[in-house]
């Protein structure tokens, strides 16, 4: 069965062009020109979404909201395409849910690679699930297979990437991580993310985590580890 893509931007051209490159790749293609017809082609279950930012009716970062609020589809990786340079879009878009990044002018190259490095990635963290499901260590219970986070005994909600790190550094308690470990492993080498949106997804991680918030150390000039719990 042929991988399936939800390709959305609002540039007909575009879409054509991007289309035609996905196809000769082997990827079967789903199209929408806008977010609310991307929230309508998701039920069609892609297994990944190539998303405009900037979109008539509803943009970019309203649409990827809309999909991870969306219990059965929070989890597909979708990469945004956008015209916007600062750091500060990019941290926005991964911290609501995105994966990857890509700036227009887009080459179709590296798109494709984008593509099939995002796929690797969600394969590798199915296997990794799969293996071991269920972290328990201290007041947190993690469920990889459900994206659930239990803190002594309340659910607690959290967004994809903030939920990978969470657990990735839980199932590893007393190993130091380098922030840049942290952007290959959860993010995919092919991948550049700047080491600050490390830093902003703890921060983010310790503020859900409450009273427990110092289970994640800083070690300066380094990284984080999870506290070995005996």
């Amino acid at each position: 069965m042929k991988t399936k893509i939800l390709l959305v931007d609002d540039e007909k051209d575009i879409v054509e062009f991007l289309q035609y490159n996905l196809i000769q790749e082997g990827f079967q293609v789903i199209t929408a020109y806008d977010g609310k017809e991307a929230l309508e082609k998701v039920s069609k279950k892609p297994d990944l979404i190539i998303l405009d930012v900037l979109m008539p009716k509803m943009d970019g970062y309203e649409t990827c909201k809309h999909i991870r609020a969306m219990e059965e589809y929070k989890n597909i990786p979708i990469i945004f395409l956008t015209a916007k340079s600062s750091e500060l879009d990019e941290i926005h878009g991964l911290n609501i849910g995105a994966d990857d990044f890509i700036q227009k002018p887009i080459s179709p190259k590296k798109l494709i690679a984008r593509v099939k490095s995002n796929l690797r990635k969600l394969e590798s963290i199915n296997e990794g699930q799969n293996s071991a499901n269920e972290i328990n260590i201290g007041p947190l219970d993690i469920n990889r297979e459900r994206y659930t986070v239990t803190i002594s005994g309340k659910n607690v909600i959290f967004p994809k990437k903030e939920f990978e790190i969470l657990a990735y550094l839980a199932s590893n308690p007393g190993k130091v991580f380098h922030r840049d470990k942290i952007l290959g492993d959860v993010w995919g080498t092919d991948i550049f993310v700047v080491e600050r949106t490390v830093d902003v997804h703890i921060r983010k991680i310790r503020e859900k985590l409450g009273e427990h918030a110092d289970l994640i150390e800083t070690i300066k000039g380094v990284g984080y580890r999870f506290k070995n719990i005996e």
